[in-house]
């Protein structure tokens, strides 16, 4: 009985990949999700967002954190989270009340 469990434990180790899904903060990945949310602008948001974090949810800069480096007061209005779909939708709201101007942001697409 122990050898058929042990052979299926092993059979088992090499069957699963450690790791099949995609890495929680994926750059790439990142820039997609950017690209898709602001739709038009995405070539724009992207260059802002490589400037401001590297394309890493998890950037901070004192107060400012994410892919957008948002403030207390942008994260408190527009929103804000841990996933980039979120991140990237807070700053695509806040772009849009700004005017699709990219005023907000000390990095520009330019």
């Amino acid at each position: 009985m122990r050898l058929i469990v042990g052979m299926v434990l092993v059979a088992l180790a090499f069957a699963v990949p450690v790791s099949s899904a995609a890495p929680a903060d994926s750059p790439s990945r990142n820039q997609a999700i950017i690209r898709q949310v602001f739709g038009r602008y995405g070539s724009q948001a992207v260059r802002v967002s490589w400037c401001e974090s590297h394309w890493h949810t998890w950037a901070q800069n004192g107060q400012y954190l994410g892919l957008f480096q948002m403030g207390y007061y942008a994260r408190s209005k527009y929103g804000h989270g841990s996933s980039p779909w979120t991140q990237a939708r807070a700053a695509y709201r806040y772009f849009v009340d700004s005017g699709r101007d990219w005023s907000p942001w000390s990095c520009k697409p330019w």
